[in-house]
Order: C-alpha cells, then sequence, then structure tokens
C-alpha cells in the first residue's frame, strides 16, 4: 500500500511498531464505543494489537479499494489514528455487497487538531482517483465529533434513519466519484 502525504500528515500502512499505540488507542472505551456494536470490549494485549494490523493491512490485499491507514503526524511521527475506505455489508446479507465505506477514528490526544478531516479527505482523494464510485459514511446517530467531519468534507447528508450495515438508528452521508471530483476541480 502507497503512503499519501498531506500537508500534516503521513499515512500509511500500519506496522509492528505501532502495536503499543493501536493497543492505546482500541483499549479506550471513548475511541471503540463508535467503531461498531455493542459488547465493547476494549483491546487488552500486544498480541490483539499485532493481529488488528495484521488483519487491517491484509484487507488491502484482497479487496480492490479497502485500505486502512494509519494517521502518523508529520514532525513527531505520533500516529494519530486511522482514517479507512472499508468494506460493508447490507444488513442481513450473507455476502459483501460491493459497498464501501469511509471512516476515521483518533486517539482523544489527536482529537481537535484536523486530523481527521485533512486524512478523509485524502483517503477520499485516493479511493476516488484510483476508480471507485462511490462511498457511505454512517455514523451512530449521537456522533457529533464524526459529524463535524464528514461537514467539514462536504459530504451530502442524507439524514437520520435505520443503518443498513449495522443495526439501530444512525447518520448517514455518500458520495460519488463524480460529485467528488468535480468539487476537488472548482
Amino acid at each position: 500500500m502507497d503512503a499519501i502525504d498531506t500537508e500534516r500528515l503521513v499515512l500509511r500502512a500500519y506496522t509492528e511498531a505501532d502495536a503499543p499505540r493501536v493497543l492505546d488507542i482500541h483499549s479506550r472505551l471513548d475511541v471503540i464505543r463508535w467503531l461498531g456494536n455493542p459488547p465493547y470490549v476494549p483491546m487488552a494485549t500486544l498480541d490483539e494489537a499485532l493481529a488488528w494490523i495484521a488483519r487491517h493491512n491484509r484487507h488491502a490485499d484482497i479487496a480492490p479499494f479497502e485500505r486502512t491507514f494509519a494517521i502518523e503526524v508529520r514532525g513527531t511521527g505520533v500516529v494519530a489514528g486511522s482514517a479507512l475506505i472499508s468494506r460493508v455489508s447490507l444488513l442481513g446479507a450473507d455476502e459483501w455487497q460491493g459497498e464501501y465505506e469511509v471512516g476515521w477514528h483518533l486517539h482523544p490526544d489527536a482529537a481537535g487538531h484536523g486530523y481527521a478531516t485533512e486524512a478523509g479527505r485524502a483517503v477520499l482523494d485516493d479511493a476516488f482517483s484510483r476508480g471507485l464510485e462511490h462511498v457511505w459514511c454512517g455514523m451512530f446517530a449521537h456522533n457529533e465529533a464524526s459529524a463535524r467531519v464528514a461537514l467539514k468534507l462536504g459530504l451530502p447528508e442524507l439524514g437520520f434513519g435505520p443503518d443498513p450495515w449495522y443495526g439501530g438508528r444512525s447518520r448517514i452521508f455518500e458520495a460519488t466519484r463524480d460529485w467528488w471530483l468535480s468539487r476537488q476541480s472548482s
């Protein structure tokens, strides 16, 4: 997976050396409560962090657009969190239906610096430039921090409704390649 450079960040594949930071991020209930359905089980060991890294790096080899990037702050080398394009299955579907979503999550000490917005823009630029046609951005209805990022990115909001991937009520955004590219050129 090629790295992506932005003004303040390097988006790159996770390495085993990142395992302590991955553990620190994913052992926090205030982070993982936004990443999936309950029960929320905090990461507990470096072995779990290494397995998470291996799984996410392997996905980039399997799916044409699926990538999880470590968000490294240029100059400090600190991993602020993750930005990703991931495959999602429609709720109740037995197999993947060709849907992708964009997402991000940060360590609490990295929040409030605009890193998620900068990284989100970069992963969308990358995915759409490589030919992805459509992407979703869904979040728990009360996840205001992620909603602010989606709004700063200018993603068209569909509103609140039943989440077709995880169940429950979500706030949903979406973007198409043509729409994104036209916005970037204007």
